[in-house]
């Protein structure tokens, strides 16, 4: 078991120059875990991906609905509690901290691309 970011998530369901590194994660351990903020932030990227006209309206809700089907009964909500605390120690933002607090949870690692969480959380934090 993974958490990973959001970023890792695009990466896999949205073409891009690092999808092959995530597809190979994900044959790796596809068991991916993540904080409910996941969906949101998911969302937002298809929004821009609808606005510049890289998919459709039809298109975005089905790489939703596959998002969402790939981390059914594997999405959390942490007590704020601990991700204030987090932000508090580093210099990440709350949105960053929701991923680095379950991996923490969850003793396990968080893959991400991010260069901040990489550099405040090197304990747990790994590049894809």
């Amino acid at each position: 078991m993974i958490v990973v970011d959001t970023n890792i998530v695009c990466y896999l369901l949205l073409s891009s120059t690092n999808t092959s590194k995530a597809e190979a994660l994900f044959q790796k351990d596809p068991h991916w875990v993540a904080p409910l903020l996941w969906r949101s932030e998911f969302r937002n990227v298809l929004a821009l991906y609808m606005r510049k006209k890289i998919l459709s309206f039809e298109e975005a809700l089905l790489v939703q609905e596959h998002a969402e089907e790939l981390f059914k009964g594997e999405e959390y909500e942490l007590p704020s509690s601990q991700i204030l605390g987090l932000v508090n120690s580093s210099e990440c933002s709350a949105y960053d901290c929701e991923f680095v607090g379950l991996a923490k949870a969850l003793d396990t690692r968080l893959v991400t691309e991010d260069k901040k969480i990489l550099q405040q959380f090197p304990d747990l934090a790994i590049r894809l």
